[in-house]
């Protein structure tokens, strides 16, 4: 499976379909999450948005926003099901904080991933909150 990365407007309507496709079945769907899963930021100049798959199927995804105050942010990381435990999602955040060198990188990590983040050097920066029913921890790793 190829790693992809592209700007919003470099999308082809396929791939953007396929990416929202799968961030809906895992969100959405899977997690019974109702939020708004369109905010507005996956059209920012500053978005990436990089996934890995191939003509046929998405395997992971993950968005990195460039925020004001010069911190990068991961976020929507999700994996599809058949493709957990494969090292895809890993390889995304490898990706993404390679694009983020130099730049602070925060995230909202699913409370049980927490060590799982760590790993790639991320450190709890605030207390545990509650964002659609799934307990949360902000995480930063400095640049």
């Amino acid at each position: 499976m190829t790693l992809h990365e592209a700007r919003f407007a470099d999308l082809t309507p396929a791939e953007l379909y396929a990416l929202l496709r799968l961030r809906v079945d895992v969100f959405v769907v899977e997690q019974e999450c109702a939020y708004p899963e369109l905010d507005g930021r996956d059209t920012e100049t500053g978005t990436r948005h990089l996934w890995v798959g191939d003509d046929d199927a998405v395997a992971g995804y993950l968005r990195l926003l460039a925020e004001p105050d010069g911190t990068r942010r991961i976020g929507r990381v999700c994996t599809a099901p058949d493709s957990r435990g494969s090292g895809v999602a890993a390889r995304l955040v490898d990706e993404a904080l390679r694009l983020a060198a130099g730049d602070p990188v925060v995230l909202d990590a699913q409370t049980y991933l927490r060590d799982w983040y760590e790993r790639f050097g991320f450190a709890p920066s605030g207390a545990e909150f509650v964002e659609d029913g799934i307990p949360h921890v902000p995480m930063r790793r400095e640049a």
